[in-house]
């Protein structure tokens, strides 16, 4: 019958002889490992695909006559010519041909103590601010007026407010 001491000295040459190298050891080393791997891979990458010592017309890009990139220069018989001063930098100013600067309204709000009021616009259906120093003769709520607008740094203003029968 085996004694106590044998025992543990049958453990404890089982324990050391086994490797100290734990099961996450072991994949953090694997990892380092492809890491390692992959680097070396796209260093290799790099030097076959490497760009220098290409000759100019290698290295250069056109556009055709859509504003497409190619590879290839483009048809000279399909070459356009724009007059410099045909290009328009920036958007142009849209200007109705109808417009009728005179406006039609109807005052919706005026106080007289205070000197403005609002004008709704029968065309465009806004509201347009009027001061009393832009009336041609008194107004009150309900008024039919005809007017100018004006743009100030508020927004629009009614200019030459005169009242209509």
């Amino acid at each position: 019958m085996p004694t106590f001491a044998g025992i543990k000295r049958q453990f404890l040459i089982a324990i050391m002889g086994r490797s100290q190298e734990t099961v996450g050891k072991k994949e953090k080393e694997k990892k380092k490992a492809q890491k390692k791997r992959e680097k070396v891979e796209r260093a290799e990458d790099r030097k076959a695909n490497n760009s220098k010592g290409k000759s100019l017309e290698d290295m250069m890009a056109y556009i055709d006559e859509n504003g497409n990139i190619s590879a290839v220069p483009p048809d000279p018989r399909k070459k356009k010519v724009i007059n410099h001063e045909d290009i328009q930098i920036g958007v142009a100013k849209h200007v109705a041909e109808d417009y009728d600067p005179i406006r039609n309204g109807v005052v919706t709000f005026f106080n007289e103590a205070k000197g403005y009021g609002f004008i709704n616009d029968l065309q465009s259906q806004e509201s347009v601010f009027v001061h009393a120093n832009q009336l041609s003769e008194p107004i009150k709520e309900k008024d039919k007026v005809t007017f100018e607008t004006e743009q100030s740094p508020k927004g629009l203003s009614a200019v030459k407010v005169r009242k209509t029968l």
